[in-house]
């Protein structure tokens, strides 16, 4: 490699690394605040347990200017991570969506989480 090519090079990496450090953060979705309160959940029948995978149940979501069921699925378990539900809190009158997803969590995936085990390290702690 020549000066000059190792000298353009050297630039090229400096300015997409630049570029890089410069890229905005993905924000998080806006919040959903509505006044009008969620149906009662639906009934869902549990299909048997699967080998790695965890069932979420259906959920009412806010779609355009009304709830909308969206049924139950199944999703890769993450070993060390805790599904977290979406659910409707009331606040002041007024219903908010808190998405789910999955929280850090259950290490020892004994179902208490790290924050109220006394062990959360503990595999063989049942």
């Amino acid at each position: 490699m020549n000066l000059k090519t190792s000298s353009v090079l050297a630039a090229a990496i400096t300015l997409v690394s630049l570029g890089a450090a410069t890229l905005p953060a993905q924000a998080a979705p806006p919040a959903i605040v509505v006044q009008i309160a969620p149906p009662p959940p639906r009934m869902e029948p549990v299909p048997p347990p699967r080998r790695g995978m965890a069932w979420v149940p259906g959920y009412w979501d806010w779609r355009g200017h009304r709830h909308v069921w969206v049924a139950g699925t199944w999703v890769r378990e993450r070993p060390g991570y805790r599904y977290m539900q979406p659910a409707w809190v009331q606040r002041d009158g007024r219903w908010e969506m808190q998405r789910g997803g999955w929280a850090r969590g259950d290490r020892d995936r004994d179902g208490v989480p790290n924050q109220f085990d006394r062990h959360p390290n503990d595999p063989y702690r049942r």
